[in-house]
């Protein structure tokens, strides 16, 4: 892996700091009337998740991450342990509960799911934007009251609980925006 000037950051971006991979969040080249230039930046920590705000001198150089993103198949989970599949390689691999995060609560049995390996670990797992899910836990549906914006809570395949609109039922299937875990609509069947 190369090093990155302060000149080519942008948006996305990952290198090494302090033995760790971050990704530039968002950043701006700072050009003041007197002294040198700098960059200011917001960047993640791709393992431990948190953000913070970081400045570069202008010239400065980081070492790039060896991250890669591979799509993989979902299988199953133990409990302790995810179980997914490198749809390139058909290579299997295990992440703990701890690494995957919030992830599984959108997690559904043989679905695509982007995987980002730091020196091939994974160290990320993105669930697509939008599943569609079944339910397993809803209170009946009621009628009328669907102007009120009234809402009851509903368990979906994955034990994820969240919000929905009275009118669903157990049978129903819902798409959910997994960025935020919110319920969009019914899902055709």
């Amino acid at each position: 892996m190369g090093t990155i000037d302060t000149a080519q950051f942008k948006k996305g971006v990952k290198f090494v700091m302090d033995a760790a991979p971050w990704e530039i969040v968002d950043f701006q080249h700072v050009k003041p009337g007197k002294g040198s230039a700098f960059v200011t930046t917001r960047i993640k920590n791709l393992i431990k998740g948190n953000t913070i705000d970081k400045t570069f001198r202008s010239g400065d150089q980081v070492q790039e991450a060896d991250c890669e993103e591979v799509v993989c198949d979902y299988l199953y989970n133990d409990g302790e342990l995810w179980f997914f599949m490198n749809q390139a390689s058909y290579e299997q691999f295990e992440v703990p509960r701890d690494s995957v995060g919030d992830a599984r609560n959108f997690l559904i049995d043989n679905s695509k799911i982007s995987v980002l390996l730091y020196n091939n670990r994974p160290i990320q797992i993105m669930p697509p934007n939008f599943i569609v899910a079944k339910l397993i836990d809803c209170d009946p549906a009621v009628a009328g009251n669907t102007a009120t914006g009234a809402t009851k809570v509903v368990t979906i395949e994955t034990g994820y609980k969240l919000a929905v609109p009275l009118y669903i039922t157990i049978d129903d299937q819902l798409q959910i925006d997994t960025r935020d875990g919110r319920y969009v609509q019914r899902a055709s069947k």
